[in-house]
């Protein structure tokens, strides 16, 4: 089946701060702030909401192709693609903007400070699509350029192609109405809690009328699970328990590759949700929303053990 996964690419520069920042801000200063925190290193991780969903995809043997923007930096990126053999034909490369990338330097209280640049992500994908798809063909459009999210769905609507809506962090840049109608006709409206809250906020629709312009919500509830809703049917699907939770940035990500790689399967939005728990398991045991690894093999194993059937 052809995969296509829309959305960002980026580079996540994470920073340590040896101290505290309340050590160093002023209170009756606040309003000149001026502050310079040594770090003592950086370390760079892969990301991207469609770089990560695409990762996770790869280690269960999809190669989706990736409908997003990078930059003059992406190099490193590019060859990590290549080596898990995916392919670069949808993503456009921006040659004077710098790949999209978060900036985060956290302290010794965990607090963090955190500077995102969109940088190529301003830039349309532009991806053309062949005249015609041999077999069957799945789309997400998760969160990223603005003008894709609207214009993807409008595609995917013609061409007969079901897709995810995945608004996400880009629910504030989005208007109501272009979520309402990127959200009819989809085959369902994945967010977690608080985004479906946005989502009803931004567009004035109840959750009853979200459910009826779209096949299914796919609502992700972190350490408790998720809730798919279709139609008057609502199926509760667990987490899966962890060794120890060190992350959960990317485990949204790693979910909806597992929720993909089942409906490739052939299976249920409430089947395929349970892979997803699976997956997002794997992710929130490391740092980083790439560091992860895992088979198709293992990720069987423990569908079995927490789920009590197999792929």
């Amino acid at each position: 089946m052809q995969l296509y996964i829309s959305g960002s690419l980026a580079l996540d520069r994470i920073m340590n701060f040896p101290g505290k920042f309340a050590d160093h801000i002023l209170p009756d200063k606040i309003h000149i702030l001026n502050v310079c925190f040594l770090v003592d290193g950086m370390s760079e991780y892969f990301g991207g909401t469609a770089g990560n969903i695409a990762y996770n995809l790869a280690l269960l043997g999809e190669k989706p192709l990736i409908l997003g923007c990078a930059g003059k930096d992406f190099a490193a990126y590019g060859k990590r693609l290549d080596d898990l053999g995916l392919s670069r034909a949808g993503i456009r490369t921006v040659d004077d903007q710098f790949t999209a990338g978060a900036y985060i330097t956290t302290d010794q209280s965990d607090n963090q400070i955190t500077g995102f640049n969109p940088g190529a992500m301003r830039e349309r994908c532009g991806y053309r699509f062949p005249a015609t798809h041999d077999g069957q063909v799945l789309a997400i459009i998760s969160p990223g350029n603005v003008a894709d999210m609207v214009e993807l769905p409008e595609y995917f609507k013609q061409a007969g192609i079901p897709y995810i809506f995945d608004p996400g962090q880009q629910i504030t840049a989005l208007t109501g109405e272009q979520m309402t109608t990127a959200i009819t006709g989809s085959l369902a409206l994945c967010t977690n809690d608080y985004e479906l809250e946005m989502v009803m906020k931004a567009t004035g629709l109840s959750r009853a009328e979200l459910l009826s312009r779209t096949g299914a919500l796919v609502t992700t509830l972190g350490d408790q699970g998720s809730v798919i809703a279709e139609g008057d049917r609502e199926v509760r699907v667990s987490a899966v328990k962890v060794h120890k939770a060190l992350d959960p940035t990317g485990a949204g990500d790693a979910f909806r590759a597992g929720l993909l790689k089942g409906l490739t399967l052939g299976q249920t939005l409430a089947e395929a949700a349970a892979l997803g728990s699976v997956c997002a398991a794997y992710c929130v045991e490391h740092k980083g929303t790439q560091e992860h690894s895992y088979t198709l093999a293992s990720v069987k194993e423990q569908l079995k053990a927490h789920f009590g059937r197999s792929i």
